[in-house]
């Protein structure tokens, strides 16, 4: 099997997304663009990833720092060619393949760059690309076939005759080159269009051109052609993703009774029989285990976990805590940077006050105790297995060292 390199696309300043930040970074169900693309790569045996960055660029290495990872600066926007040549020096003695895509298109699959290097293995070309057939194709470069199918190139949008804007199967920038061959071809490019600008399309065209074989297989879906170049986009990108994101949730045994008003991060993780109610937000890594009920209108934030049969009920709040098996917060609670023990039962309006104004601290709560309803829990706290505590009690450290033996399992005002 050919030793396989990936070159990704994610320089570009977006000037209709009107942001500060590198575009890559934007987030689309709690991860950046770049991490799918990223992962998808990882995912068809990729060893080594040159990201091509210029924009925040720095941003974008800290977020991203990892060993398969090389990053690439861009000093000048000069077209997607000029991006790829700037990754000469680090793939001029490379033999294997090498995959072209974009960082700013979160909804890749990678059985779709599975489908594009078997095609191109099977057909032992030189470079092969996967397309896309879109009902409407504006804004794409459009494939170029002759009257046998055959590949003959790929015009820009932007250059298109009036019959080639109708041809609807485009190029959504899925790339596969033998890595000599693409190397050969962008030294040949030259910024002969409306943009002035080093297309990778043209190093196509010279590939085609030189008598190397080029293959175009149709495996890019619909949902998978877009990129993000607009907050609409990003909101559009960011739907379709969550409803994978639901899909495979319940394929794996999660009820979640109205996924239209049900909001799941990508990194969260949920046990079988759990039920998710409607206007449920989970954000960031959260675990939570089997047989649960969360919601409805419950927030989940990130380091939460939650072990199995916990039930968290309307307006329950809960972030970086660990609860767990049998915990009860049904109603308007906000459990913050705690552990809470088994069977653990929190009161209606009960809270975990778990910042003094310079500091976060934590609140542990042992097994089986009771937190009556609208209960203040000011951290840090310590409370032992069995206590129980009276409705409206403000309870602190010091309260519970001063109680008596006697006392402390039941404490009140």
């Amino acid at each position: 099997m050919a030793e396989r390199a990936a070159i990704i696309l994610a320089a570009g300043v977006s000037s209709r997304m009107n942001t500060l930040m590198a575009k890559v970074l934007h987030e689309v169900c709690g991860r950046p663009m770049l991490a799918y693309v990223l992962d998808a790569c990882r995912e068809v045996g990729v060893t080594k990833m040159y990201v091509v960055v210029g924009f925040s660029a720095e941003q974008v290495k800290v977020r991203f720092d990892s060993e398969d990872t090389e990053w690439v600066m861009q000093e000048e926007q000069l077209g997607t060619a000029h991006a790829v040549l700037c990754c000469k020096e680090y793939l001029k003695d490379f033999e294997g393949q090498t995959l072209v895509l974009c960082g700013d298109g979160p909804l890749i699959r990678a059985r779709t760059l599975k489908t594009l290097i078997e095609k191109h293995e099977a057909e032992q070309s030189s470079a092969t690309l996967a397309t896309a057939v879109l009902d409407d194709p504006g804004g794409y470069g459009r494939i170029v076939r002759d009257a046998y199918g055959n590949m003959q190139g790929i015009v820009e949008h932007s250059d298109c005759t009036k019959e080639q804007l109708a041809i609807k199967e485009v190029n959504p920038s899925y790339y596969l080159f033998n890595n000599r061959v693409l190397l050969e071809a962008l030294e040949k490019i030259r910024p002969d269009n409306v943009k002035q600008e080093y297309y990778l399309t043209d190093a196509l065209a010279g590939i085609i051109g030189t008598g190397h074989k080029v293959v175009a297989v149709t495996a890019v879906g619909a949902e998978e052609a877009m990129g993000v170049n607009s907050r609409r986009q990003l909101s559009e990108a960011s739907k379709i993703m969550q409803r994978r994101i639901q899909q495979v949730l319940m394929e794996n045994g999660v009820t979640i009774v109205d996924p239209d008003n049900t909001w799941i991060d990508a990194r969260a993780r949920i046990g079988q029989d759990t039920v998710i109610e409607p206007f449920t937000y989970i954000h960031g890594e959260v675990e939570i285990g089997q047989g649960c009920r969360i919601g409805p209108f419950a927030y989940l934030r990130h380091g939460t976990v939650l072990k199995n049969d916990v039930v968290l009920g309307v307006y329950t709040e809960v972030k970086n805590s660990t609860l767990e098996d049998g915990v009860r917060a049904r109603h308007h609670s906000y459990i913050g940077d705690a552990t809470m023990g088994r069977n653990v039962n929190m009161g209606a309006g009960s809270i975990t006050a778990n910042y003094d104004g310079r500091k976060v601290n934590r609140t542990n709560i042992g097994d089986d105790c009771y937190i009556g309803s609208g209960a203040i829990l000011i951290a840090p706290l310590e409370i032992k297995d069995g206590l129980n505590i009276a409705s409206g009690t403000v309870v602190s450290q010091e309260s519970i060292n001063e109680l008596g033996e006697e006392t402390k399992k039941n404490v009140s005002e």
